[in-house]
C-alpha cells in the first residue's frame, strides 16, 4: 500500500498563538498520527502547513478527513493541500500507481546481472483508460528501474 504525504495548511491568515499551534499539534499526535510540523519557535506569519505520513487512504480514511481532523485540533478551517506518495520501489507501489489510474495489470520483476526490469502487463481493453507514456513515466518514477509495459 502507497505511503501518502498529506499536506494541510491549518492557519491561513496566522492568528494561532504559538501555544495554540503547539497544542494543536499535540492533539493531532494524541491520536496516534505521524504528524510533521515546524516547531512553534519557527512559525511563519501565515499559511502555516503541515504533513501527515499516512497509509491509509485507501483503508476507509481520505485525506480531506486529516483536514477534517485539523479543524477539530486547532479550531479553524483547515486547507486541504498537496498529497504526495513515498515510493520505496515495490510492488506494491507499482499496484498503487496503477490502482490510481484505474488499471488492471499484473506485475512481474526480474533480475539481469544487476539490472532490474518490472514488466508490467495490461489487457489490451484496460490500455485505453490513460496513454501508456503518462502510466510508464509514473511507474519509473514510483519504482527507481526500467519498465516495460506490454499489452495482451
Amino acid at each position: 500500500m502507497p505511503t501518502a504525504v498529506i499536506r494541510v495548511i491549518v492557519d491561513a491568515e496566522g492568528a494561532l498563538t504559538r501555544a495554540e499551534y503547539e497544542a494543536g499539534i499535540g492533539r493531532l499526535a494524541a491520536l496516534d498520527l505521524e504528524v510533521i510540523a515546524a516547531p512553534g519557535a519557527r512559525l511563519a506569519d501565515r499559511r502555516r502547513e503541515i504533513e501527515f505520513i499516512a497509509e491509509d487512504l485507501d483503508q476507509g480514511r481520505s485525506a480531506q478527513d486529516y483536514a477534517d481532523l485539523c479543524v477539530s485540533a486547532f479550531g479553524l478551517p483547515a486547507e486541504l493541500g498537496v498529497t504526495t506518495y513515498i515510493s520505496r520501489g515495490t510492488d506494491d507501489d507499482a499496484l498503487g500507481v496503477l490502482n490510481r489510474f484505474g488499471v488492471v495489470a499484473d506485475v512481474t520483476r526480474s533480475y539481469t546481472d544487476d539490472d532490474e526490469l518490472v514488466t508490467v502487463t495490461i489487457a489490451r481493453a484496460e490500455s485505453r483508460r490513460v496513454p501508456e507514456s503518462r502510466l510508464h513515466t509514473a511507474l519509473e518514477a514510483a519504482l527507481n528501474c526500467e519498465v516495460r509495459i506490454r499489452f495482451a
